[in-house]
């Protein structure tokens, strides 16, 4: 993933929610060890402070924690506290604009039923019998 230095969410943020869908997506597990500050720094080439910030706000969050002398790591409960997180900015923020687009659009509810079953059928999540 690369910084978008225009955007209104600082920089420690896009980092932090990088880490978090990383987290999300399984490729970091509860237990595993976070990237180091300096890895970190390189890969997105950032000054070591901002990603210093970063782990903060994370592990003020719950999702990362500190084990001195060794680094950060995903705590147990993270995936559920991203995605309470997500959860409740996609309700504030993407499901109005959702809603407005739909209303525009006049799209039917069987179009949205179709929608939601190529959803359902393209997650990895969801319970296949």
């Amino acid at each position: 993933m690369s910084i978008d230095f225009k955007s209104t969410k600082g920089i420690f943020q896009q980092i932090a929610d990088t880490l978090a869908h990383r987290i999300l997506e399984g490729l970091l597990k509860p237990g595993d060890r976070v990237p180091s500050v300096r890895d970190l720094a390189e890969e997105f080439e950032v000054n070591r402070n901002t990603l210093l910030r970063t782990y903060a706000l994370m592990q003020e969050a719950g999702i990362i924690e500190n084990r001195r002398g060794v680094g950060f790591f995903v705590t147990s409960g993270a995936v559920e506290r991203i995605q309470m997180q997500e959860r409740t900015a996609f309700f504030a923020n993407d499901l109005p604009e959702f809603i407005h687009k739909v209303n525009l659009l006049r799209l039917t509810s069987d179009e949205l039923s179709e929608l939601m079953a190529v959803i359902q059928n393209n997650d990895p999540h969801e319970n296949k019998q």
